[in-house]
């Protein structure tokens, strides 16, 4: 692509995040996203990232926010940015937007709870591995007693007719794959995660369930997470799911960063594999299942084997059965 398409592709691509930050009640991210936009001194900075992810939004805001940078007003960041591009240039080079939303547990547990058990979870882009123990958490649907034992409870919002399950799901196997695993033990990599929290109301909410999700992981054990890509890993880590346990390759949000035929392969792979895959995704991501549209326009789709089964909050905050 020659400059000029690339400055269009960076200008474009922040004009679209400062659409989906209001959407999502992060409004000095919005108005951040949409001036650096307007900005030919910040889009050429910008476009000497490498192409692709790494010049997404979301990573150069968490990178900024981690070097205890502002994300207040657009003088400051600007200002703050270019005096400090080097040590920003080296975190957005070193780290991945790899946001963990342990809430969203709370919109897959009645689809798991459809499956038979016991099940060996395998997520796909599985970060820290917080959404890898949905049998840690308990849950409160619709505001009702909580569903499980666990001093982290996670509440979801639910319509039309969602089969709340009585009780958590038995996992008897875990692992994941992520490109870069990160480790709940380690300060500095659960920083990174609240980091890539957007400022605004559910901002305190968000990170006091990261850290009480990742206190439970520590504390359990940290899954096995493989470093490497998924199409080369995932088939193997559900061949090591034993003998009369229930394969289930999951992943809430991550086909996103993968190019529209990355993500034909992995479908295509999906249903070469025993088990089941239960995706998370915008419906734009897997244009190939039917009717995958959401009712809200923000939520996600969840689909089981291709099917659609239900549309959820982003960040599992709300459940729709379809």
């Amino acid at each position: 692509m020659d400059r000029q398409g690339e400055i269009d592709r960076v200008r474009l691509w922040f004009t679209r995040f400062a659409d989906h930050y209001e959407a999502g009640g992060a409004a000095s991210y919005a108005r951040i996203a949409r001036e650096l936009a307007a900005d030919d001194d910040m889009v050429g900075l910008v476009a000497t990232l490498p192409e692709g992810n790494k010049r997404q939004p979301n990573l150069l805001l968490g990178a900024v926010r981690f070097l205890d940078g502002p994300v207040d007003d657009w003088a400051g960041f600007k200002a703050w940015v270019v005096e400090h591009w080097e040590p920003v240039r080296k975190v957005v080079l070193e780290r991945m937007t790899q946001t963990n939303e342990v809430r969203r547990c709370a919109a897959l547990l009645p689809v798991l709870a459809t499956l038979e058990g016991p099940l060996g979870l395998v997520e796909v882009g599985s970060s820290a591995g917080l959404c890898l123990y949905p049998d840690r958490y308990a849950y409160s649907y619709d505001g009702a007693d909580p569903i499980g034992d666990s001093p982290l409870v996670l509440e979801c919002a639910t319509s039309g007719g969602v089969p709340v399950p009585d009780r958590v799901v038995e996992v008897a196997w875990r692992a994941g794959v992520d490109l870069n695993p990160l480790d709940v033990a380690d300060e500095q990599d659960v920083r990174w995660l609240e980091c890539l929290i957007w400022p605004g109301t559910n901002e305190a909410a968000r990170r006091e369930r990261l850290r009480a999700a990742a206190a439970l992981v520590a504390a359990a054990g940290p899954p096995p997470i493989v470093a490497g890509d998924l199409m080369e890993v995932v088939a193997d880590l559900v061949s090591r799911v034993p003998a009369g346990v229930t394969p289930v390759v999951f992943h809430g949000a991550v086909l996103t960063y993968l190019s529209p035929a990355r993500r034909e392969r992995f479908a295509a792979l999906m249903g070469e594999l025993p088990g089941h895959w239960v995706s998370y995704e915008g419906w734009p991501v897997l244009p190939a299942v039917a009717g995958a549209r959401p009712p809200v326009a923000t939520d996600l789709t969840i689909a089981v084997d291709g099917r659609v089964v239900a549309w959820a909050g982003e960040h599992g905050q709300s459940l729709t059965w379809a």
